[in-house]
């Protein structure tokens, strides 16, 4: 996070001349989501990816969102931040179902949308955010009444799931001038049929051991692998780093997320599917890599494998 004047610039410097491979040939196809209204029925809990950390979670007949950014692009400024990969999301946000929780792990333009957040607003039972989240979604017109704020460690229930809002290793802010006013978190979410980890965005630590002997073993874990940098290394995990961050925490299926959507860093667009599959690979590990719009079935007789990035 603290870096001197000639790493500023040789990192301006490599920003400016970029990576060719930053970005796909063409654009990523997305599989089409006809039937949102009816996906959450039935007793299997499901997650649905819809690139970088946005996914749908089915779980006990309820509807959860996470990190729903669906906006073009990742920027105060839209029509001049890295657009996304895909031409087209996988539905379009009216055709939603009832939402009942929207979970937020950080207020940084790739998790929280201020467009998303407005389009969905109205069709969203509950705000479920880390401390000092809250003023932005009520500036946008949610009412303060369906939000609630929660600090690491803090557990709750919310219409029979169980949910802990546990630490991470990275920052906040929206401007120049509101660095780490607000908290940034990863997510245990446990219902009666799943147990999952979403770790928000999050550099590699001990505290997913920790998250791992007190609320683990997770059935599925959504782990951040994307936008990484050793000069960054701190905030943002390596790919071998979430693989292991996936067995400190005692998961069982990985899905890697932050990643398939916008370039935010130097690496080429597919190094962090690459290298986890590999690291995957080496260290045993269930890893699933579903397509932008593909519903997983948690528990399921198998899991999504292609390698549908090449």
């Amino acid at each position: 996070m603290e870096t001197s004047i000639g790493e500023k610039f040789n990192m301006l410097v490599a920003f400016v001349k970029g990576n060719p491979q930053a970005r796909p040939d063409k654009p990523i196809a997305t599989l089409r989501m006809n039937d949102l209204h009816s996906a959450g029925n039935g007793s299997e809990p499901k997650l649905t990816w819809f690139g970088h950390s946005a996914a749908m979670l089915q779980l006990d007949g309820k509807t959860l969102l996470l990190d729903p950014m669906f906006g073009e692009a990742p920027s105060p400024f839209p029509f001049i931040g890295a657009k996304r990969f895909s031409s087209k999301l996988p539905f379009e946000i009216d055709q939603l179902p009832v939402i009942d929780a929207v979970i937020i792990s950080h207020d940084h333009y790739d998790h929280l949308d201020y467009g998303s957040i407005v389009k969905l607003k109205d069709k969203v039972k509950r705000f479920i955010v880390p401390l000092g989240v809250a003023p932005h979604l009520i500036r946008w017109g949610v009412s303060p009444s369906i939000i609630e704020e929660h600090d690491w460690w803090d557990e709750f229930d919310y219409k029979g799931i169980r949910l802990a809002c546990t630490p991470a290793r990275h920052f906040s802010g929206r401007s120049l001038s509101d660095r780490d006013a607000t908290l940034w978190c990863s997510w245990v979410i446990k219902g009666e049929t799943a147990n999952l980890f979403f770790s928000g965005d999050s550099g590699y630590g001990p505290h997913f051991k920790e998250i791992g002997d007190k609320y683990g073993p997770f059935d599925l874990t959504l782990m951040e692998c994307g936008q990484y940098d050793e000069r960054w290394a701190a905030i943002h995990m390596m790919p071998e780093e979430t693989v292991q961050a996936h067995l400190d925490v005692r998961g069982e299926v990985l899905i890697p997320i932050h990643w398939g959507a916008f370039t935010l860093a130097l690496h080429s667009w597919s190094d962090p599917i690459e290298r986890a599959v590999k690291a995957a690979k080496a260290h045993r590990v269930t890893i699933s890599t579903p397509r932008i719009g593909e519903t997983v079935v948690i528990h399921g007789a198998s899991y999504p494998s292609s390698v549908w990035w090449e």
